[in-house]
C-alpha cells in the first residue's frame, strides 16, 4: 500500500537521495517511472498476503521487519551518496517530538494496512486505505490548517464515503469485513497524520526534509514495532522458509527501495495532480493481482464501490491543481 511511507516521508525526507538522477529527466521518463511504481506498490500487499498464506507471521512482524529493511537500505543510500545535511532551525526537543510522532504514524499505517489485507483481502483492503486517506488528509487540512475544501474537495469527500459505504453494506461478510475495513481506515489515519503533521511543520520552517529525516521515521517506526512484533513472533513458523524469506526480500527491495526511488525521480518532472492520479495504479493493479492470482471474488457491489472511491482521490487531485494552478 504504498502511497505510503505517506507524503510525510515522499514529500522531501528522501526527494534529495533522487535530486542527482533527475536533473536530466524528461517527463516521459517521469511518467515511466511513475507508473512503474504504482504498479509496484500494488504489489506489496499481494506480496504480504502470500507471507500469511505460507506462515504464521502477523502484521507487526511483518511491518517490523520491512521498517528494519527499509532503514538498512536507507542507511546505506545516506552513507554511498553523501547528501549534503538541510538547514534547519528546529530545536533538539521540536525535531525528536516531530520524528516520534511521525515513526509512529508510520508503524500504525503499514501494520494496520497488513491487518487489512489478513482480514478482508488485498483488494478491498488497498482501496478502502487509499481512498480513505486522500479524504481525511483534505478533511483534516480543512479542520487544523485552514486549507480551503471546495465544491470539487466536499463532492469527492461525499463520494468517497459513498464508495465505501457500498463496500461495507453491499459486499457481503464473505467478501468485506468490517474488521477488515476498520484495519484500512486505520492505516489511513496514520497515513493522514504523517501527512498533516509534514505540513504543519513546514509551513512553520520546521519540515526538517532530508533523507536523514526518513532514516529517523523509519528508526522509531521499527522501534515501535519492536515489541509488537516479538509478541507475535518475529520468526514465523512455517514449512516454506526459503519463500517466506523470498518474499520478505521483494517487499523491502521493490515496493519500497526500488519503487519510492522511482517515484521520487517521476515526481520531480510531473505536476502533482498528475502524480495523484497515476499512484491509482497501485489499488487497480492490487486488485487485479487479487482476482487473478490469489482468488479473491469481486462481486458487483464491490466493484461500485471500488469505483467509487478511485473517482474521489481523482476529483480530489483535480481540485487540488485548480487550486494551485
Amino acid at each position: 500500500m504504498e502511497c505510503f511511507v505517506s507524503d510525510a516521508v515522499k514529500a522531501g525526507a528522501l526527494a534529495p537521495a533522487a535530486a542527482s538522477a533527475v536533473r536530466q529527466l524528461s517527463v516521459a521518463r517521469g511518467l515511466l517511472y511513475l507508473v512503474v511504481a504504482g504498479l509496484a506498490w500494488g504489489t506489496a500487499g499481494a506480496a504480504a498476503s502470500l507471507v500469511f498464506r505460507a506462515s504464521d507471521m502477523g502484521p507487526a512482524a511483518l511491518s517490523f521487519w520491512r521498517c528494519v529493511g527499509g532503514l538498512v537500505l536507507l542507511v546505506l543510500a545516506r552513507v554511498t551518496r553523501r547528501t549534503p545535511r538541510p538547514v534547519s532551525y528546529e530545536t533538539w526537543g521540536r525535531k525528536v517530538v516531530r520524528l516520534g510522532v511521525l515513526g509512529v504514524s508510520l508503524a500504525v499505517f503499514q501494520t494496520a494496512y497488513f491487518a487489512a489485507v489478513q482480514a478482508t483481502g488485498l483488494a478491498v483492503g488497498t482501496v478502502v486505505a487509499l481512498g480513505a486517506g486522500p479524504v481525511f488528509i483534505a478533511v483534516g487540512a480543512r479542520v487544523l490548517l485552514g486549507e480551503r475544501l471546495g465544491v470539487g474537495g466536499l463532492v469527492s469527500v461525499a463520494g468517497a464515503l459513498g464508495g465505501l459505504a457500498v463496500l461495507v453494506l453491499g459486499g457481503g461478510e464473505a467478501t468485506v469485513r468490517p474488521s477488515g475495513v476498520l484495519w484500512a481506515l486505520l492505516s489511513a489515519a496514520g497515513y493522514a497524520v504523517m501527512t498533516l503533521l509534514t505540513r504543519w511543520f513546514g509551513r512553520r520552517g520546521g519540515g526538517g526534509g532530508g533523507l536523514g529525516t526518513t532514516v529517523g521515521t523509519f528508526a522509531v517506526a521499527a522501534l515501535a514495532l519492536l515489541p509488537l512484533g516479538a509478541a507475535e513472533g518475529l520468526v514465523p513458523h512455517t514449512g516454506h522458509h526459503l519463500a517466506v524469506l523470498g518474499l520478505l526480500a521483494y517487499i523491502v527491495s521493490v515496493p519500497t527501495a526500488l519503487a519510492y526511488a522511482l517515484y521520487f525521480a517521476g515526481a520531480e518532472v510531473v505536476r502533482s495532480a498528475t502524480v495523484s492520479v497515476i499512484t491509482l495504479l497501485e489499488p487497480v493493479s492490487a486488485a487485479v493481482i487479487a482476482v487473478a492470482l490469489l482468488g479473491e471474488e469481486l462481486t458487483a457491489a464491490t466493484v461500485v464501490g471500488t469505483a467509487l472511491m478511485l473517482a474521489a482521490v481523482t476529483g480530489l487531485a483535480v481540485a487540488e491543481a485548480r487550486s494551485t494552478g
